[in-house]
């Protein structure tokens, strides 16, 4: 006789990259930790992870990455470093809770379509979204429409 039981399940979503228009290769991409405290969790990881994507600034304080706020935020978190060049898991799996700092890949020279982008300033009141200022601080990234 066979014994089945029932496991408990996890949905995936595949990565949504349509935003990063550099052509392989091309890009120049830097490694970070980010900090998961700074992340709004039904803003930035509703699902479980961090979708790809997110401008970055990198905290002047303790130099960890959170989202990128408009040039009127915080000092230390209102000049943006880069953008979030892979989703990054969240929540554990095995175990429970939260990770609390995590190494994230971050492109800071490379092609961006601006419409693509997973977050805006209509839906992104706890940052994350790119403004002309933003723009302007990321210099070695063409913002296309």
């Amino acid at each position: 006789m066979t014994d089945f039981a029932v496991s408990p399940s996890q949905a995936f979503t595949f990565e949504n990259l349509e935003w990063d228009l550099t052509p392989l290769n091309g890009g120049f991409v830097l490694s970070g930790t980010l900090d998961v405290a700074s992340l709004n969790a039904s803003q930035h990881y509703a699902n479980g992870y961090v979708a790809s994507g997110l401008v970055l600034a990198k905290r002047t304080s303790d130099n960890l990455l959170v989202p990128y706020l408009d040039a009127s935020a915080t000092a230390g978190v209102n000049q943006a470093f880069g953008i979030l060049r892979a989703s990054v898991p969240i929540t554990r799996f095995v175990g429970g809770g939260n990770r609390t700092k995590v190494g994230v890949a971050v492109l800071v020279h490379g092609m961006v379509s601006l419409s693509k982008l997973p977050f805006t300033s209509g839906n992104a009141a706890a940052g994350g979204y790119i403004d002309a200022n933003g723009q302007a601080d990321l210099r070695n990234v063409y913002f296309a429409a």
